[in-house]
C-alpha cells in the first residue's frame, strides 16, 4: 500500500455521558471545531467501538470509574483532604477531613460536604446529630460556617488562569461572564495566590469567592471533567478537561498523585458517588 494510499489516524474523541447538560453540548461544539470526533456513551458497543483510541471523557465519576479501564483513561482530581491541607490565608476559616461517624459527635454549628461524592447534600448543620445519614467511615469535610457574596469557578492549566466564570451571587445561582464582573481583577489576583500556593493537578476546576465582609477564600475543588462551565469560555475549558480526563499513558509525571484510578488501568477507582451533586456545582 502506497503513502496516499494508508488510512489516516483516527481522530482523537470526546466522549460525553448519555446524560445531556449545557456544559457537554458546548464542548462538544468546541471539540468539533478543534477536529475531534464527539461520541456520547450509550453502553458497552460503544466502549468496544472505541477500544484502542484516544479518548477523553467529560461526564460523571461514577461513570468514568466503570469506563477508565477499558478506555485507558487518567483521571486528575484534587485529593480529599485537599481543601483541608491549604494554608489558612486561601480559606480564611478551619478544614479539617474526618468520617461521618467523628462528624456525628461534633457540637455546631458547622459545615460539612462529602469531599468527592454525594452521599448526602453539602450543608450547615447545628450539631452532628443532624447531619444527614451516611456510613460511618464516609470521608466528611468539616469547616467553620462563612457566608460568599459571590462565587467565581476558576478553570486551570499548568498553574495558570485558563478561564473563569461567576456562578452565583448570595448563594443564589448568577453565572456571568468574569470580565464583566466588577470583582473580575480581584479573582484573577486570588488566582495566582492559590497557583502559588496550592498543590494541584495541572488541570484543575477550583470555585472561589468573596466573603461577606471581605477577604477572598477557596470555595471548593471540582473534577474538571464534571464540572459546569458556566458563562466560561468552552473552548478555555475544554482544553482543561482533555487534559485531566485523556489517555492514561499521557499522563505527566507531576500528576501522577493526581490520579483518580490507581495503579495501572483496569483498577477501577472505588470513589463512587451515590446521590446527587449541589445544583450549583454540577
Amino acid at each position: 500500500m502506497t503513502a496516499s494510499r494508508r488510512r489516516a489516524p483516527a481522530a482523537p474523541v470526546l466522549l460525553t455521558s448519555a446524560q445531556r447538560t449545557s456544559t457537554a453540548v458546548l464542548l462538544n461544539g468546541a471539540a468539533a471545531r478543534r477536529g475531534l470526533e464527539t461520541v456520547t456513551l450509550t453502553g458497552p458497543d460503544t466502549l468496544r467501538a472505541l477500544a484502542g483510541r484516544s479518548v477523553h471523557w467529560y461526564g460523571g465519576p461514577r461513570t468514568a470509574d466503570r469506563v477508565a479501564g477499558p478506555l485507558r483513561l487518567g483521571l486528575l482530581d484534587p485529593p480529599d483532604d485537599w481543601p483541608a491541607r491549604l494554608p489558612r490565608q486561601l480559606t480564611l476559616r478551619g478544614i479539617e477531613l474526618t468520617t461521618h461517624a467523628e462528624a456525628s459527635r461534633r457540637t455546631g454549628p458547622f459545615f460539612a460536604k462529602p469531599p468527592s461524592d454525594k452521599s448526602f447534600p453539602p450543608g450547615v448543620v447545628a450539631c452532628g446529630a443532624q447531619l444527614p445519614p451516611a456510613a460511618p467511615q464516609t470521608p466528611v469535610l468539616v469547616s467553620e460556617v462563612v457566608s460568599f457574596v459571590a462565587e467565581y469557578r476558576l478553570f486551570l492549566l499548568d498553574g495558570a488562569l485558563s478561564t473563569a466564570t461567576r456562578y452565583a451571587v448570595h448563594g443564589r445561582l448568577d453565572p456571568a461572564p468574569l470580565d464583566d464582573d466588577p470583582y473580575a481583577p480581584d479573582v484573577r489576583a486570588f488566582a495566582a495566590r492559590l497557583t502559588a500556593l496550592a498543590p494541584l493537578p495541572s488541570a484543575a476546576a477550583v470555585d472561589v469567592g468573596r466573603l461577606d465582609g471581605g477577604g477572598w477564600a477557596v470555595v471548593e475543588a471540582n473534577m474538571p471533567y464534571f464540572a459546569h462551565c458556566y458563562a466560561a469560555d468552552p473552548a478555555a475549558v475544554l482544553d482543561v478537561v482533555l487534559r485531566a480526563a485523556g489517555p492514561y499513558g499521557r499522563v505527566q509525571d507531576s500528576d501522577r498523585r493526581f490520579l483518580r484510578v490507581a495503579g495501572e488501568p483496569g483498577a477501577l477507582g472505588a470513589r463512587e458517588p451515590q446521590g446527587p451533586r449541589d445544583p450549583l456545582r454540577l
